[in-house]
């Protein structure tokens, strides 16, 4: 059993691209084109690929409905609720697969021991890319950056759309909300149209907004959420302190708590981020969290567990904090009173 996990640990990077085949390969829309369970070859004919290579088609999908991601009856091939994520018009998380899939992305972590042998604070990201940060390179490279702006779009749908659907109630009494590095704007649009009445605002870089499209549902403000953040009800913070070491993430909350105030409406900051708990029975979701921390420190980011938040949350000045009982995803939601 011991040796299996080893080889199974070791082999582990073959499953992230065997994933991103498919996304490629775009088997799931195949599947839901063909309107039900679809045959091995009408599969391969879809795509299509030579016919001496369903055979290697067939391998691959003997691995995925394995892992649950595609499931197989008699009659052939089936969407599963986790292959569904991958459809373009759905959640579109095949984007998401993509990013993390991406030269940039998987490059150097074969190195990844010299970075704890390395004297400083350099990351792995930027031992690997000359000292540039993640956001250096998302700006320099089109390409990496518009897979990155896509990914980040497709998974603040599939959490926000959880999170107005499971837990609106997280919005009741606000009259305004701002949507701190809410990138180019999915989140706060999915918000601002399930919460009619809720005037929201995107904010985030210029740069990051300079070609969001205006809209009658949301107002669109750029700045600098380390100078000021615009006053309302509710800050909304969705996976930004992940990304940001203790330190940095005290100062954003204190100026979140500063905007509060201006808005001399008492009100509240909304978290959504992971909160790592090792005695949650769901081990798939305690590995995923804990393989989001190691991420994150590739990159000086930092997932956290209670009592990591709790040290943040009260080092910034707030009075209390909740942390609802409800998952999206691996993500908790959090509620910050000043």
């Amino acid at each position: 059993m011991d040796c299996t996990l080893i080889e199974n640990l070791s082999l582990s990077y073959i499953s992230s691209f065997a994933l991103r085949c498919a996304v490629d390969l775009d088997i799931s829309g195949r599947i839901q084109a063909y309107g039900r369970p679809i045959p091995l070859n009408e599969l391969a004919r879809s795509i299509p690929i030579p016919p001496e290579k369903d055979l290697m088609l067939g391998r691959l999908m003997t691995l995925l409905v394995h892992q649950g991601v595609f499931g197989q009856s008699q009659d052939g091939y089936q969407l599963t609720p986790a292959s569904e994520l991958l459809l373009t018009d759905g959640s579109n998380l095949g984007a998401y697969v993509r990013l993390f899939t991406q030269s940039q992305s998987t490059k150097g972590w074969n190195r990844l021991s010299e970075v704890f042998k390395d004297t400083g604070n350099c990351t792995l990201f930027e031992k690997m890319h000359d000292g540039k940060k993640a956001w250096e390179i998302v700006k320099e490279i089109p390409e990496y950056g518009n897979t990155f702006n896509e990914a980040m779009a497709s998974q603040s749908n599939s959490i926000t759309r959880g999170l107005v659907a499971r837990c609106s109630n997280i919005f009741d009494g606000l009259n305004s909300l701002v949507d701190v590095g809410g990138g180019t704007g999915t989140t706060v649009k999915i918000i601002a149209e399930a919460i009619p009445g809720l005037k929201c605002t995107l904010f985030d870089l210029p740069h990051v907004v300079k070609n969001v499209l205006k809209s009658d549902s949301f107002d669109v403000i750029g700045g600098d959420m380390f100078e000021k953040i615009p006053p309302a009800d509710a800050i909304f913070l969705k996976k930004v302190l992940h990304d940001w070491d203790d330190e940095v993430c005290v100062r954003i909350l204190k100026n979140c708590k500063e905007a509060l105030e201006s808005s001399k409406n008492g009100g509240k900051v909304i978290v959504v981020d992971i909160v790592i708990d090792l005695e949650n029975n769901d081990t798939k979701a305690v590995e995923t969290s804990l393989l989001y921390d190691i991420s994150m420190m590739c990159i000086h980011g930092k997932e956290r567990n209670k009592h990591e938040w709790h040290d943040i949350i009260f080092g910034a000045g707030y009075s209390g904090y909740k942390i609802y009982p409800i998952k999206l995803g691996v993500n908790s939601v959090m509620e910050l009173y000043p």
